[in-house]
């Protein structure tokens, strides 16, 4: 700061400066508060989200299971597949520049062409497994949702430490430097002015 002429307008703009610096860290520190409440709250829906997608797995660990003691692995294997009409939807919205999605599974799986060897364990493990994608889509959302919200929160605190712990404090002494070095100035011109009328 030393290269800088210390004059009022200087004085006044650093100070202008120092404010906007203020008032980004409190926007920053607000918006690190709004996105820590969206956390918990998408950590919640995650946890619901991840019981029912467990629950499914289980049912369909089991099915498979039977299935294949049913069928044999090669028969399962061979069991013909339904042509599936089923897509994931998703809504999204924004929270702070961070974009959330809602994602559900819509449609149905479809008719399969008959089976050889049809069986009830066949049949099971195919709505089992059904099931436990229509349980995925809404965890994959919510999981993604949470690591967005995770990266833009530790992006923004990352900004607000700087504001508060280097650039605010930067700010404040190169103020106190300026506002020193102008008043020394304004002195040395009042002591310069007061000679030349005496002389």
């Amino acid at each position: 700061m030393t290269d800088i002429t210390p004059t009022r307008s200087v004085v006044l703009e650093m100070k202008e400066e120092r404010r906007a610096m203020h008032d980004g860290y409190v926007f920053l520190d607000e918006k690190c508060l709004l996105l820590a409440g969206e956390m918990l709250r998408e950590l919640e829906r995650y946890h619901e989200h991840r019981r029912r997608f467990l629950a499914a797995w289980r049912s369909a660990i089991d099915a498979l299971q039977a299935a294949v003691a049913r069928h044999g692995l090669h028969g399962l294997l061979v069991y013909p597949a339904p042509e599936s009409a089923a897509r994931v939807a998703h809504a999204s919205r924004g929270l702070m520049g961070v974009r959330l999605l809602e994602a559900t599974l819509e449609g149905d799986t479809g008719l399969a062409p008959p089976a050889v060897d049809p069986s009830h364990e066949a049949h099971a493990c195919r709505a089992a497994f059904s099931t436990l994608l229509a349980a995925a889509a809404p965890l994959a959302a919510s999981t993604g949702n949470l690591e967005r919200l995770a990266l833009e929160y530790r992006r923004s605190v990352r900004r607000a430490r700087a504001l508060q712990d280097v650039l605010v404090p930067e700010i404040d002494r190169d103020v106190a430097d300026l506002e020193a070095r102008f008043e020394e100035l304004e002195q040395e011109d009042a002591i310069f002015m007061a000679w030349g009328r005496q002389a």
